[in-house]
């Protein structure tokens, strides 16, 4: 696995790009000089989580023979407080899951991606506490 950042500006604006050709943006805090042109490194983090989490719970309720029609996960944060680097100290992700998805298969592909598959969560767990929660909406 190989990411390639480089700097758009004379500030912090960076895009990385993977092997692949696929870009992302990111850019420092207003406070520090940057413009909001991009996610900020720990926005990646949570983007991160989320996404691969995401991707689990999708692969998971396809093997489960469940209609997905669509997927929100939304991912929030606290940081710890007067330190640094400040580390993510709690998170809570949320799954709505969209479809006639019977709720204990939810629930199942939720868990296993949260306490088994999701490789973010598990750099995260050691230094964050992370809390989820889900909801099927039919439709």
């Amino acid at each position: 696995m190989k990411i390639e950042l480089n700097r758009l500006d004379q500030d912090f604006h960076l895009q990385a790009t993977n092997e692949s050709g696929v870009t992302l943006e990111s850019d420092g805090a207003a406070e520090i000089g940057g413009h909001n042109k991009g996610l900020r490194p720990m926005q990646m983090v949570l983007a991160a989580l989320g996404s691969c989490s995401a991707i689990d719970v999708i692969y998971m309720l396809r093997k489960l023979r469940q209609q997905l029609n669509d997927i929100k996960v939304t991912v929030t944060a606290e940081r710890e407080k007067d330190k640094v680097p400040a580390l993510f100290a709690e998170i809570h992700v949320h799954y709505i899951l969209f479809g006639p998805i019977e709720e204990k298969k939810a629930e199942k592909a939720v868990n296993l991606s949260m306490e088994k598959l999701c490789s973010v969560k598990k750099l995260l767990e050691p230094t964050a506490k992370i809390s989820w929660s889900w909801e099927v909406v039919l439709g």
